[in-house]
Order: structure tokens, then C-alpha cells, then sequence
């Protein structure tokens, strides 16, 4: 008897207060800045009023932006809990929040011109299915960010005693992931990978333990400047299109 998958739930410790506090204060803000301004290059090109599903994102980093930028916004989350902290938007009908099994979307074939999925894979019970899932409701694009081989947490595993204790105990072990890997995935499912943008040289547990967006600005503008943030940055936001043959 085949033993059934485990349930794609990992949105569901994302959309907590708790987690949210990881992502409070200065340093917190210059992350999601950072976040949002690469997310919004990525869906650059598509028209107004495109319809896109954040899948996984109850956690609310993502909707009130693409709201802000003009986009219609759906997020699914794996449970109900997942939508309580976008109730400000779904409550005034700014957005629509759906729950469904995250593998299993209840949606038609390209119905969304653009998904997005933020800290599911890191954690995914089955990322190529998430994936596979992601292309097939996408009709343009779909971005997803992954932690990276080529960075600090290659030696993740010796560290994440420390990390833990900066960044609180939803902090769980992780996936990594190579850029050749998701590349694959994404051509097996019929898109082709248009860029992958790290986001920090150091690692984010580094800059939340310095409490200071201004020192983590100075630390990160050399590696920048040098290109080590293009080659051993982390996390890493991809976007990928649909191939037209």
C-alpha cells in the first residue's frame, strides 16, 4: 500500500504573529522592501488588472503589494487559519483568500496570468509537484524563491543552533536548493527560466542579530558591487515563463 503524501502545510507556521515578528522593526521592513521591489521587476511586462494567485501566502508579505500595484489578487493557503492576517484587504474585497490542498489546485488550467509562492519550497513535502502545480494555473509566469546551495547555508545544518536562537522557534531546517535544479523543474513543467535575483550576500540571521537596516545596507553594497551576491546570494527569487514553442 502506497503511504499518502504528506499535507503542503509549511504557509500555515508562515501566516503566524509570530512569524510575522521575524519580520518587524527596521531590518524586517528593509527585507520586505527588498522582497517586493524584485517581485515587482518580476511581474513587470504584464498589463493592469492581471489577475494573480499567491499561492501560500497568508503570511501577507506579497498580497497588499501586488494590491497597491493595480494587481487582482486570489491567495490559497492550506488551512483557514492562513487567511487571518490578510483579513484588512478580504474583508473590503481587495483580495480573495481560498483554502485547498496546496498540490491539488482547484483551479483551471492557466486561469492566473502570474503565480507566486514565497517560503513553500524551503520547506515543500514535494517541491516538484508544488512546481508542476505552480505552471499549470500559470498562464505568463510563476516566481517562487528558494535558499540557495551557493551561499552561507551550504553550512546551514552546523549553524542553525545560532540561527534559531536570533530568529525564534518557528526557525526549521530547510531545503537547498541549486540554480540547475529549479531550472529543471521548471522546464519539465514547460517554462523556461528568465532570471534568478539573490537577495542578501550575508545571511538574514546576521542582519536580524545587528537590529540595524543602515550597518546591513553598508555590509551588503561591497558584496554587490563585487558580484558575490549575483553568485553566492541567498534567498533567491526566480522567474520563470511560459515556453511558446
Amino acid at each position: 500500500m502506497t503511504a499518502p503524501v504528506p499535507r503542503e502545510d509549511a504557509d500555515i507556521d508562515a501566516a503566524s504573529d509570530e512569524y510575522a515578528r521575524r519580520f518587524a522593526g527596521a531590518v524586517g521592513r528593509w527585507f520586505l522592501n527588498t522582497q517586493t521591489r524584485l517581485t515587482l521587476s518580476a511581474l513587470e511586462g504584464l498589463e493592469a488588472g492581471a489577475l494573480v494567485l499567491d499561492v501560500g501566502g497568508g503570511h501577507a508579505q506579497v498580497a497588499p503589494a501586488l494590491i497597491e500595484a493595480g494587481f487582482r489578487v486570489v491567495v490559497v493557503g492550506s488551512d483557514a487559519a492562513c487567511g487571518r492576517r490578510l483579513e484588512p484587504w478580504t474583508s473590503t474585497g481587495r483580495c480573495r483568500f481560498d483554502v485547498a490542498d496546496l498540490q491539488r489546485l482547484p483551479y483551471r488550467d492557466r486561469e492566473f496570468d502570474a503565480v507566486i509562492s514565497y517560503r513553500m519550497l524551503a520547506h515543500s513535502v514535494r517541491w516538484i509537484g508544488l512546481i508542476d502545480e505552480l505552471c499549470r494555473v500559470a498562464r505568463d509566469r510563476a516566481i517562487v524563491d528558494y535558499p540557495s546551495w551557493r551561499s552561507v547555508n551550504a553550512i546551514s545544518r552546523g549553524l542553525f543552533a545560532m540561527k534559531r536562537s536570533i530568529e525564534g522557534a518557528l526557525t526549521r531546517p530547510f531545503a537547498l536548493y541549486r540554480p540547475g535544479q529549479v531550472a529543471a523543474a521548471f522546464a519539465a513543467a514547460g517554462f523556461v527560466v528568465r532570471s534568478q535575483t539573490p537577495q542578501f550576500f550575508l545571511p538574514m540571521a546576521l542582519h536580524r542579530l545587528t537590529r540595524s537596516a543602515r550597518l546591513g545596507r553598508l555590509l551588503e553594497g561591497p558584496a554587490r558591487g563585487l558580484r558575490l551576491t549575483r553568485y553566492l546570494g541567498s534567498p533567491v527569487i526566480v522567474r520563470a515563463d511560459r515556453r511558446h514553442d
